[in-house]
């Protein structure tokens, strides 16, 4: 009745450590081209998104300048007062 780990020498930490390491090394080497495609989607995503924030923020700032010219024509128009042919 022997037990089957009873077989196997125990390995030392350093082992484990080195097996661990080698485990992840060869994961790292099976999926770089998966992951690295997965990090240039995500970089890009974001830099989209950036741009269309900052692209939005600066069409926001040119309305802004426009709304305040017509508020300034409409403001010396009512100090003008209305166009009557009395007046004009």
């Amino acid at each position: 009745m022997s037990k089957e780990g009873a077989d196997k020498p125990r390995l030392t930490a350093a082992e484990e450590q080195l097996i661990r390491h080698r485990k992840n090394l060869d994961f790292w080497k099976k999926n770089a081209a998966q992951i690295r495609t997965r990090n240039l989607l995500t970089g890009l995503s974001i830099g989209a998104f950036v741009v269309g924030i900052f692209s939005y923020t600066i069409l926001s700032v040119k309305q802004e300048r426009v709304v305040e010219e017509l508020d300034e024509e409409a403001r010396i128009h009512i100090i003008r007062g209305p166009r009557t042919g009395a007046n004009s």
